[in-house]
């Protein structure tokens, strides 16, 4: 019994003679695969139709991957966007004037972030929001006089130590006199530094009490909250 396919058989069977790809005569003459590959099983190609082959299914593999690619590139926007939007529903049902909550921000921020040696109260990072946050912060919530803010950088052997103290001066409004010497790191030198970083920005506030008070704020919060969960868990079981 032949198959409802059987009068297309002939063009199927010139189109693969001169080439052409069977995922490309399946597209063509709506053929299922399993049928196309019975005819073809004897048609004996020539080195430039098998050339031709090859050069076509590089062809939809890149295309192939381009589109796998921008598919990517959809889904972590989208799941970006969900984020912030979850982000924005948190925000949302916070006091943002509220003093406490400001200060707790701070203080795990210091946490992770902040030094514990006995220097004095210092933050040190790359991005500049997180810079910005922190002497905010501690000016608003502790009156700390923005003169006894002191900055360093530390840098790459390749970056320009005076574009880049104009650079964190402006980002966090920090005098230029309040910047000391930037340190070099010499280790560096003969690899280039990639775009947009520009040094890791040191802050110095030499109050060692705001620095003790900020560690135990948000240590001892997050004991409480362990062992509020612990319980939780001990209840429930």
């Amino acid at each position: 019994m032949q198959s409802k396919w059987y009068e297309s058989k002939p063009k199927a069977l010139e189109l693969r003679q001169k080439g052409t790809s069977l995922r490309e005569v399946e597209k063509i003459l709506h053929i299922p695969k399993s049928t196309l590959s019975g005819w073809f099983r004897s048609i004996k190609l020539s080195e430039k139709q098998k050339l031709r082959l090859k050069v076509n299914q590089l062809k939809h593999l890149q295309k192939a991957r381009k589109q796998a690619i921008k598919w990517h590139n959809l889904q972590r926007e989208i799941r970006l966007k969900n984020a912030e939007e979850e982000a924005e529903k948190v925000l949302s049902k916070l006091d943002h004037n509220n003093k406490v909550i400001q200060e707790l921000a701070l203080a795990m921020l210091y946490l992770g972030e902040g030094s514990k040696n006995k220097s004095g109260t210092v933050m040190r990072n790359s991005d500049p929001l997180i810079l910005k946050f922190f002497i905010n912060s501690i000016i608003k919530n502790y009156d700390i006089n923005i003169k006894k803010i002191k900055c360093s950088l530390h840098l790459r052997s390749d970056q320009n130590p005076e574009l880049l103290k104009q650079y964190w001066s402006k980002e966090l409004n920090i005098p230029l006199e309040n910047f000391n010497s930037p340190s070099i790191d010499h280790r560096t030198t003969g690899r280039p530094t990639y775009p947009n970083y520009n040094g890791v920005c040191v802050i110095y506030c030499g109050n060692i009490a705001l620095q003790r008070k900020l560690v135990f704020l948000s240590r001892k919060f997050c004991e409480k909250i362990i062992t509020k969960n612990l319980r939780a868990v001990s209840s429930a079981g």
